[in-house]
């Protein structure tokens, strides 16, 4: 089952929140700024407010919302009682012993498993193309950076790059190339029963299905000096290519690792 995309319609400021950065975010975007978004049928739209910017959806009485926090919550649960280097995701990316690899996430999101390799001590670029969701992240990424206990590391280890992946990753130059090229692609789901919460059912509704998912694998072997890490669920297949060096399990997830540095050296 395929969910069908999101509209994003406009941009609206709540009156406690700034009308100018409202103002703004709407020219970027190339999205009007409305009064009020439910008497101009925006059913889906940007809502600026005192605290943070949100994407809201609402579905008759209900409203659904989506924002990025990495302060509070359970990202910060998960930074504090994580599991630290011994959680699947930091084997899966290499943190052995003192090594902190540099890192591309391609396929950014919601940021929560880039924000961990961060707090652990990497280096992550956010690649992320839809404009939409960039913007969410970037708000998050500046309430974090003012964050007394996270903002130096937020600040000095984590950048947001707006663009597709693919042609992100053909394009770094030799100097710029990333240690590990991390995806997490969304994929077609064919049951109800295989549906996320509703947080990733509309993230996934905005960012719709990675259906090139197979195309920028290729580009990301291309690109990682030491390894691709793909993160999928469990029982799902591997992305259409060559089979993984290794796969590390969780109990809902799995990490296939392409390792890259035998590729590398051959050439």
């Amino acid at each position: 089952m395929t969910l069908s995309r999101l509209a994003v319609s406009a941009v609206f400021a709540d009156p406690s929140a700034s009308l100018t950065l409202a103002a703004d975010l709407a020219t970027e975007l190339r999205l009007p700024l409305v009064g009020d978004p439910l008497t101009t049928n925006s059913s889906c739209f940007l809502c600026l407010t005192a605290e943070r910017l949100e994407l809201r959806e609402h579905d008759s009485a209900l409203t659904k919302r989506l924002y990025v926090d990495f302060v509070a919550g359970a990202i910060a649960h998960r930074r504090r009682f994580g599991g630290g280097r011994k959680q699947p995701l930091a084997k899966a990316i290499g943190l052995k012993g003192g090594a902190s690899p540099t890192v591309v996430d391609a396929t950014a999101g919601l940021g929560r498993d880039a924000f961990v390799l961060a707090c652990l001590g990497c280096r992550v670029d956010l690649v992320e193309r839809s404009p939409i969701m960039a913007a969410l992240l970037r708000d998050g990424l500046r309430r974090a950076a003012r964050d007394p206990e996270i903002g130096a590391m937020v600040s000095e280890r984590l950048r947001l790059v707006v663009a597709d992946g693919r042609p992100y990753l053909q394009n770094l130059s030799e100097s710029d190339r990333p240690d590990v090229v991390y995806l997490d692609p969304m994929y077609p789901h064919r049951r109800k029963s295989a549906l996320a919460k509703k947080e990733m059912q509309l993230l996934r509704q905005l960012v719709g299905d990675d259906e090139d998912a197979s195309e920028l694998l290729l580009a990301a072997l291309a690109s990682a000096k030491q390894r691709v890490v793909v993160k999928r669920p469990r029982l799902a297949p591997v992305l259409v290519g060559s089979a993984p060096g290794f796969q590390i399990t969780a109990p809902n997830t799995r990490f296939d690792i392409y390792p890259t540095m035998s590729r590398q050296q051959a050439r």
